[in-house]
């Protein structure tokens, strides 16, 4: 069994930062790539960046040069440093990611966090 457990949103202005964090806990070996998503009001589910076991990174085109997704491999934690902040960012943010467990790979999601961005 595997959890995730994302925190860090909240209320923020436009052009303001929040720092995201999700920690996994459970039977885990090893854990490989970790990803954050968010969901909109409204809309579908999107990809937001991802980040492989070896530190290599992708974003989306619409929050590049704007958000750093980074990891802790040691805490089992993945954070997501969003800056410059813009109210269409306003989304349910979820983590997500590909847990080596009791042999077999499963990928587990976290419940999500709130993020609002408005003056």
């Amino acid at each position: 069994q595997v959890q995730l457990v994302e925190s860090g949103g909240g209320l923020v202005q436009p052009g303001g930062s929040l720092r995201l964090s999700c920690a996994a806990s459970g039977s885990i070996f090893r854990i490989n790539h970790m990803r954050w998503y968010r969901q909109p009001p409204g809309k579908e589910r999107e990809l937001v960046a991802v980040i492989t076991s070896g530190g290599s990174t992708d974003y989306s085109y619409s929050v590049k040069d704007r958000f750093t997704i980074s990891r802790d491999n040691a805490k089992y934690t993945v954070y997501l440093q969003m800056n410059s902040l813009k109210p269409e960012d306003t989304a349910v943010y979820y983590c997500n990611a590909d847990v080596i467990s009791r042999g077999s790979q499963i990928r587990s999601w976290g419940q999500g966090t709130q993020v609002t961005v408005s003056s």
